[in-house]
């Protein structure tokens, strides 16, 4: 369970802590390795991704602390998930990286609609995981089952059973075209094996010690996209 000894305002100022260095974190990797300010593309990415995040955050303070704790902790405790995650973020860190040194470069030339259709595209996934938050209150950062923890198959998991990795791939795949840059989708395409074997390891948890998972798979078929897989 998460930590109930965490009071609402020390809750308030960890998030704005949070969310205040994720911002700083964002400037620096897209405007150092550009040089310059004049990045129109990353600007557009920080309002419309960072705007929504920040509306998510309040609105899970309000509504769902406990679910806020919960994607606080990174530790993992199934070892191979471990793994996963740690070489996840090689791949992750490239895709918004690279942007900025395509930026200062010139390396890319991509027609603005093609960026415009890129940041509506990965907004489109931070809105399908903001979906899964107001179904799934267990929807945690790590890999576990907790105690009395139910199967969720409303909403989003009516349709895919993993639909916060499909709006996290989302996200993943048209940043860099968010970014104007054609080489981050080089270590984009990384993605999705990596949260393919997450995937797979995590239903072996989940059918091992989730009650109910069996009849959910049987249930709901696609792991990630409707007809496809």
């Amino acid at each position: 369970m998460p930590d109930s000894s965490i009071s609402p305002s020390a809750l308030t100022r960890l998030v704005a802590i949070r969310y205040v260095i994720a911002v700083a974190c964002f400037f620096v990797v897209f405007f150092l390795p550009a040089g310059t300010f004049n990045y129109w593309q990353a600007w557009v990415y920080l309002a419309l991704l960072m705007g929504p995040m920040l509306f998510v955050l309040i609105y899970l303070l309000k509504k769902h602390p406990d679910l806020l704790i919960r994607r606080m902790k990174f530790n993992e405790k199934e070892k191979q998930q471990k793994k996963i995650v740690t070489f996840a973020m090689v791949p992750i860190v490239l895709i918004f990286l690279v942007p900025g040194f395509d930026r200062r470069f010139g390396l890319s030339v991509m027609p603005p609609w093609i960026s415009i259709l890129g940041v509506i595209l990965a907004v489109t996934g931070y809105v399908l995981i903001f979906f899964v938050f107001r179904e799934n209150r267990f929807a945690g950062r790590t890999v576990e089952v907790e105690e009395e923890q139910p199967v969720i198959s409303s909403g989003p998991y009516a349709l895919v059973r993993h639909p916060m990795y499909l709006g996290s791939l989302m996200i993943y795949l048209f940043s860099p075209l968010a970014l104007g840059s054609y080489w981050a989708l080089i270590p984009a395409l990384f993605t999705i094996p990596v949260f393919v074997t997450r995937l797979l390891d995590e239903e072996k948890v989940l059918l091992r010690d989730l009650k109910g998972y069996t009849d959910y798979q049987h249930k709901v078929r696609w792991h990630l996209i409707p007809g496809v897989w």
